[in-house]
């Protein structure tokens, strides 16, 4: 059995009500109830949250909410890890066990039907403890700098100051969309980038994190331009 489970908690600081907000004419987590739903890869599509009106748009979009998250799993410092752990030991109460479980983001919108059939092969081909998305860096984080204190620059790594940029390794970061894992791994609270796990590189105008008004703008221009390309 696999399962999908979406973490969504009610208190958003930086964007309030996120997880509901509306984003390109649907509230932001249909998204990924969406995709999960058609995907074809889950047996149960599974909401987790703390919060009622949540969970009611959560049920409207075909996902289930069969429990309420407790408080001390929803504050500003618990991560994603804990969340997942609490909502398999909760199947495994109720005699269901799962073998795959794919974590997935309510605020990944650019997620697809392909990306999470993709990642779902991965990781059985690969007997991984975990399969995710990344994108890759669009500037060579070598050459990257710092402001400091007194306002002056300084680079992380001013040894590559002469090195062309063809020259550097190429360097990736989490896409922040989904994470494939097995039952184990993730009981056992695994880390998902130090463990037996495998990248699933998507395009980086298929990635943006939305954790500010400033991100959101920008992943809605981003959006409305890939769904028009896809209509020509």
């Amino acid at each position: 059995m696999n399962v999908a489970i979406i973490p969504a908690r009610g208190g958003s600081k930086r964007i309030p009500r996120k997880n509901i907000k509306d984003f390109c004419g649907k509230q932001m987590i249909a998204w990924s109830i969406e995709a999960a739903l058609q995907s074809g890869c889950f047996d149960r599509v599974i909401v987790s949250t703390d919060d009622k009106e949540i969970a009611a748009v959560a049920l409207s979009f075909g996902a289930e909410v069969p429990f309420f998250r407790p408080a001390k799993l929803a504050d500003d410092f618990t991560g994603t890890i804990p969340v997942v752990k609490h909502a398999i030991e909760w199947l495994e109460l109720n005699q269901i066990i799962p073998d795959l479980v794919c974590c997935i983001y309510a605020t990944a919108p650019f997620i697809s039907v392909d990306a999470l059939q993709n990642g779902l092969s991965l990781i059985q081909q690969q007997k991984a403890d975990y399969v995710f998305s990344v994108t890759s860096y669009a500037f060579p984080i070598q050459r990257a700098i710092t402001v400091q204190p007194n306002g002056i620059v300084r680079m992380f790594t001013p040894e590559h100051f002469q090195t062309r940029s063809q020259d550097l390794e190429q360097a990736y970061h989490d896409a922040g969309q989904f994470y494939w894992g097995n039952r184990k791994a993730w009981l056992e609270e695994k880390p998902v980038f130090l463990s037996n796990s495998y990248p699933l590189v998507l395009p980086r105008y298929l990635v943006q994190d939305i954790d500010t008004q400033e991100d959101w703008i920008r992943a809605e221009f981003m959006f409305k331009a890939v769904h028009n390309m896809r209509a020509i």
